[in-house]
């Protein structure tokens, strides 16, 4: 009696490109939602420590995800064209426009309560 097993190893490399660019897509647009939750719409300033808030609502329209090239990773954030340096200031603290921005972050949150619910989308990915 002869056995023998074929695997194909470029197929499976394949599905896991594919399920890798779903997922990342997933995530990154997962991410995005909850970020853009945090922001408010408001006159008035965010208290240091909250998420930044949003006058005319530009910050949570600027939130954009993109996947890599490569597609091995995926960027969420506001769009630097959008918003550009005043989310920094407001990230990590900091000046913009001669004036001193303390520390509102929004990104690190976002992607930190996201993290449970990330690990999940993996779940039976690869078919």
């Amino acid at each position: 009696m002869k056995s023998g097993i074929e695997f194909d190893e470029a197929g499976l490399l394949a599905r896991i490109a594919r399920a890798t660019k779903d997922v990342l897509k997933r995530a990154g647009a997962y991410v995005r939602t909850v970020a853009r939750r945090k922001v408010l719409t408001s006159p008035k300033p965010s208290m240091p420590g909250q998420p930044p808030h949003s006058r005319r609502g530009l910050l949570k329209r600027a939130i954009l995800f993109g996947l890599d090239r490569d597609g091995r990773s995926v960027l969420v954030g506001p769009g630097f064209n959008l918003v550009g340096e005043s989310a920094a200031a407001h990230e990590f603290g900091g000046r913009y426009r001669r004036e001193r921005y303390p520390k509102r972050p929004l990104m690190g949150p976002s992607l930190k309560d996201s993290a449970p619910h990330l690990a999940k989308m993996w779940n039976g990915a690869v078919k």
